[in-house]
């Protein structure tokens, strides 16, 4: 069972990268936070109205990645490594200072988050976390992408299969229990791509960042990257990595079961948006099942003024 308070870090954490998709270099803090403060990010690199609340409805573009957008138009992206990392970590509150559009890529996993957050330390307050409990079975299919969220008592389950034609990927499928497995294979396992894919990317302006050292490349027969993989299933468990961070997005944990076949970020977050559209799928609870009212959900973090 996951932890019944909010947490914290209990110093900040700095990291130096480059973004993925922008090539821009970026540094990024992590700075403690105050209980119902939850995800904020702020662009550092600008004056004003540069807050914005890592929450589902604030998702602009999940096309290779997940970027959210406040009320003024400012963004952030390649958001969903640290989500994933702080959502198994059971980070509930923390600014995250950033001066540049893209979260750094850093290796390509969430391994260096986890490190320098273990590091770190957390913080226990003593307000209580809130849950999502889910009541009811949502389910979206489109085309052969499939995602359901279903009930399952005390934890997060995520059962994630991948369908590639590529032999070297093909057919992996992986099932993880955040409160009970071990993550570090998740939080280490690299995002990745097909070689014959590269140029398209490129000619949509995205991966101008990507380089063997951040990302596993893999061609018709063989992994460019030296030294291989890290893990023989690390295709399918960086999917999961995403579909954590994806998840965090939710604003609350949430207690239930993940079924996916073939999806990514635009199919989780297409699968948030139904399920807490309608209070029949889920309520939220805290603690010995103490119920709220559902429309709290939709109270947002009041982050303090830039």
């Amino acid at each position: 069972m996951p932890s019944f308070y909010q947490k914290t870090i209990k110093r900040e954490i700095q990291f130096k990268g480059v973004g993925l998709h922008s090539g821009k270099k970026v540094n990024m803090k992590l700075v403690p936070a105050s209980p119902n403060h939850g995800i904020v990010f702020k662009r550092t690199d600008l004056k004003s109205k540069n807050l914005i609340s890592a929450v589902f409805d604030n998702v602009s573009k999940a096309v290779l990645c997940t970027n959210i957008q406040n009320e003024f138009g400012v963004t952030v992206s390649t958001i969903e490594h640290l989500m994933g990392a702080l959502y198994g970590e059971e980070i509930d509150n923390l600014l995250v200072e950033i001066d540049s559009s893209e979260v750094p890529i850093m290796d390509g996993s969430a391994k260096e988050f986890i490190h320098q957050i273990r590091a770190a330390g957390t913080k226990n307050y003593d307000t209580s976390k809130k849950f999502i409990k889910v009541l009811k079975k949502c389910e979206l299919v489109i085309d052969k992408k499939f995602i359901s969220i279903e009930p399952h008592e005390n934890d997060l389950k995520i059962d994630f299969e991948i369908v590639y034609k590529n032999q070297l990927i093909s057919k992996q499928r992986k099932s993880i229990s955040l409160s009970k497995d071990d993550l570090d294979p998740v939080y280490n396992s690299r995002t990745f791509c097909l070689f014959e894919d590269v140029a398209e990317i490129k000619r949509l302006g995205l991966g101008i960042g990507g380089s063997l050292e951040n990302a596993v490349v893999v061609g018709d027969d063989k992994i460019l990257n030296d030294g291989g993989l890290r893990y023989k299933n690390e295709f399918v468990m960086h999917k999961i990595l995403d579909c954590m961070g994806d998840l965090m997005l939710a604003n609350y944990k949430i207690l239930g079961k993940i079924k996916c076949s073939q999806g990514g970020h635009q199919l989780t977050i297409a699968l948030l948006k139904e399920f807490l559209s309608d209070s029949k799928y889920f309520s939220v609870v805290e603690f010995k099942e103490k119920k709220l009212p559902n429309s709290s959900f939709y109270s947002r973090p009041v982050a303090a003024s830039a």
